[in-house]
């Protein structure tokens, strides 16, 4: 296997050091590309001298994006080591198994977020201080010089956790090829070069965050404004004067700018088209964009794959209403019924598979979820969603196979949720679904049976789960049933508890 060497930021040093790379709003402090390369290797250089850390070494992140985050990114891809986002809306629990799982090396928090850190045995290093590390009065050297770690193209540059249908999140191992196909694919599908700029509201903790443009527009030499929070208002006053070529964001998120009392007279003369995901967009929503003469462009991904993987053009908006697209350039896809047949354009609906270089290896530690991940032979990735693809060739999500919902835009897997629940005293049994909520897309809701001479109490249950759970996994609702129903097999007919 050849040595993959991605130093992204040493080369637009040369092409273009003077040019900005990254701004992050909220304290107007921003890099050029030969910063960013300059920051990265006196990262790299301390990581090593401080902590010895080596190609494989992880690196777990609890903090909000910032030009640290960035820079530390950067370092990965010189050094080799591997970061590991963590959800820093995940309760303590949550975030002790992440860190255990991945048993990093050192581990990197804001200050604001130690409050919900686990007693942990690994280093620990505050954004704050590699904020002051990396000034010029530091200690290290300003010109750092460092030796390019010998990194192969299956080698992972990120763990990315995404919560498991057994109730445990798994790591998927985004690598160097995973990340240079992606950008490929993103720039064939959309326009990115070095003239686009766009505003990333997105969390690092997810793929989209650094996967859907900013990965992209690093290695195309373009500019992105780091916006920690999302905001409506800021976000949408961001859009205009940063002159944003691009956006990406999930339905929630476009509908909340849209509704903010600037958006009557707000302008976007740059705004090439938008770009969404995590759901389907509402056509009144997608027509109102328009009105702005705002292009909408949908698609799908996973992270797993890509993410970047099928696009709808934004002249297909309404036409292909419900539609993910048709695959991206370097995508290949077949959708597979039941008895492994292959579904024909036109043709009943299967389960999606996909194959390229932009397709993980497997899991972190995880050999028995990396193989039921990955078709018999190996070649093809299992999505777990049951799609069909009409006569034209577009692609339609039917169902989420693995029983996952949405909510704002965040994966929800009730395995999850069942696990804490059903540790609450007196509950027997319980199984979680999905159901629309007006404000949400999806919300949870809990259906609970107890066992006898036990009381029903919701608001004791959602407070338990807060303390267990992110917030956004906390069931809105919660239902008192005598028996759960089931299948014939024996199984739990979720399908008819969303009918409840």
């Amino acid at each position: 296997m050849e040595v993959w060497q991605q130093d992204w930021s040493a080369k637009w040093a040369v092409y273009s050091p003077e040019k900005v790379a990254v701004r992050e709003h909220e304290r107007d402090r921003s890099l050029t590309y030969g910063q960013l390369n300059r920051l990265a290797n006196r990262l790299v250089f301390y990581l090593r001298s401080a902590y010895n850390l080596q190609k494989g070494d992880r690196v777990a992140v609890l903090a909000e994006f910032s030009l640290e985050y960035i820079i530390a990114f950067s370092a990965a891809q010189k050094a080799g080591i591997i970061l590991v986002p963590l959800n820093y809306r995940l309760a303590t629990a949550e975030i002790e198994y992440l860190i255990t799982d991945s048993a990093p090396a050192l581990l990197i928090a804001e200050d604001k977020f130690t409050g919900i850190l686990p007693e942990v045995s690994v280093p620990v290093v505050s954004t704050e201080y590699l904020e002051e590390l990396l000034e010029p009065a530091s200690h290290l050297p300003e010109d750092a010089r460092v030796e390019l770690a010998q990194v192969q193209e299956d080698d992972p540059v990120f763990i990315l956790y995404t919560s498991g249908t057994t109730g445990f999140p798994k790591g998927a191992l985004y690598t160097h090829k995973m990340l240079f196909w992606n950008s490929i694919n993103t720039a064939i599908s959309l326009i990115v070069n070095t003239e686009s700029r766009t505003i990333n509201v997105m969390p690092p903790f997810h793929t989209g965050g650094w996967n859907v443009l900013i990965t992209p527009f690093l290695h195309h030499g373009a500019y992105v404004c780091l916006l920690k929070k999302f905001d409506a208002g800021t976000a949408l006053e961001l859009l205009q004067r940063e002159r944003c070529t691009i956006f990406m964001g999930v339905p929630t998120i476009l509908q909340m700018i849209a509704r903010d009392p600037g958006f009557e007279k707000a302008g976007f003369p740059d705004m090439i088209y938008l770009i969404v995901g995590g759901e389907s967009m509402p056509i009144p929503l997608i027509e109102q964009w328009h009105a702005k003469k705002v292009p909408v462009r949908q698609g799908y991904g996973m992270t797993e794959v890509g993410p970047n993987l099928t696009s709808l053009h934004q002249n297909d908006a309404i036409r292909k209403k419900g539609s993910i697209g048709r695959p991206n350039f370097y995508v290949q896809i077949r959708i597979v019924d039941e008895i492994g047949q292959d579904q024909p354009p036109g043709g009943a609906p299967g389960e999606l598979w996909l194959r390229g270089p932009m397709v993980m290896p497997g899991y972190w530690n995880n050999p028995e979820a990396s193989a039921d991940a990955f078709s018999v032979d190996g070649k093809w990735f299992r999505t777990g969603d049951e799609l069909y693809q009409d006569e034209e060739g577009y692609l339609f999500v039917v169902d989420r196979i693995k029983n996952m919902y949405k909510s704002g835009g965040e994966n929800v897997y009730p395995a999850e949720i069942e696990r804490v629940l059903i540790q609450f005293p007196g509950v027997a049994e319980v199984a979680v679904t999905g159901v629309p909520d007006e404000k949400w897309g999806e919300a949870g809701k809990a259906f609970v049976v107890m066992q006898p001479g036990a009381a029903f109490d919701p608001q004791a249950m959602a407070d338990y789960c807060r303390e267990k759970l992110a917030r956004f996994k906390v069931p809105k609702y919660f239902q008192s049933m005598e028996s759960l129903p089931r299948t014939d097999s024996g199984k739990i007919n979720r399908n008819q508890l969303k009918k409840s």
